[in-house]
């Protein structure tokens, strides 16, 4: 009797083991690399990954910002929601930064803490900065995303996200970044390396935080090189009209979209500048999450 107690209870302690390390893997803040081996059209030999910001850099709602450059390694980190909040649903982040660095915190980790809040899986993506192409600047980010977005498809089963709502979200140049994923989704920007290469890299819907470099010259026309066409994901997007990278941006998508019977939404505010982030500030801009999280909930893909 008294070793089938020690057996029982050694099985139990066993299980608790399992579901300890299991939980643990679903939860790890473990960046996890993108590429099998060196990414596509690699052009540039840099020198370490460092924190570009110094004591003279410009703070944002009074803080400083983590501003990442020579970024050569591309990677996702997920952060997890705790369980009894967790939806199933899941967003790549791409923070923004120019094409030149990563607005690390500012528009990503603490993105993917306010995700977990409303119980949503945000994975942050660190693509490739400087730009590698300068004549196409998003190519290797948008390489780097729909990469992202197909290891996440492969990983549903194993991370419990719902493979029917995975979208992305991006600020400024990560902006152009997720909106060039969104319509060039059936045209893959690099040549298939492995099996991962033959999933979907569509997003289910986008979320564009005053994104970049959508518009032409003259400001009233879309680039051509944005097509967008009925399987484009429905999107939404917040902007100040102060800033100096032009709420057009926002507005003449917005309205393509709807033209092309593509559902979107617009909120433009009347000051807050560029880069403001969701850090709370005197700004009404800055309660864009609130706006976000109510799309969300009338497009269906978070629960009322």
């Amino acid at each position: 009797m008294k070793q089938r107690k020690l057996w029982v209870w050694s099985l139990i302690f066993s299980c608790m083991i399992g579901m300890l390390v299991s939980l643990s893997a679903a939860t790890s803040n473990d960046p996890l690399a993108l590429w099998p081996q060196s990414p596509p059209d690699e052009t540039l030999t840099l020198g370490a990954e460092y924190d570009t910001t110094t004591e003279d850099s410009n703070l944002v709602a009074g803080k400083r910002v983590m501003r990442l450059g020579n970024v050569s390694q591309p990677t996702i980190t997920l952060y997890r929601p705790q369980p009894h909040l967790d939806t199933g649903v899941s967003i790549l982040i791409c923070p923004g930064g120019g094409h030149h660095i990563l607005a690390w915190d500012l528009e990503g980790t603490e993105v993917a803490d306010w995700l977990n809040r409303i119980g949503v899986t945000g994975i942050v993506l660190k693509y490739r900065v400087p730009a590698r192409d300068p004549n196409v600047r998003w190519k290797s980010a948008v390489q780097d995303a729909q990469r992202a977005m197909r290891l996440i498809r492969s990983k549903a089963a194993e991370w419990r996200l719902d493979p029917d709502r995975m979208g992305i979200l991006g600020f400024s140049a990560g902006g152009q970044t997720a909106v060039m994923t969104s319509v060039l989704h059936q045209t893959s920007q690099y040549l298939a390396m492995d099996e991962l290469d033959t999933l979907s890299a569509r997003p289910d819907f986008s979320i564009l935080i005053y994104p970049a470099w959508l518009v032409d010259e003259s400001g009233s026309s879309l680039r051509p090189d944005i097509q967008i066409d009925a399987s484009t994901p429905p999107m939404f997007f917040a902007h100040a009209m102060d800033d100096p990278v032009t709420p057009k941006n926002s507005m003449i998508m917005g309205a393509a979209l709807q033209e092309a019977g593509v559902s979107s939404e617009v909120h433009l505010y009347d000051g807050g500048g560029h880069g403001f982030g969701l850090r709370p500030s005197r700004f009404p801009c800055t309660t864009w999450p609130d706006a976000a999280e109510k799309w969300m909930r009338y497009r269906g893909i978070l629960p009322d």
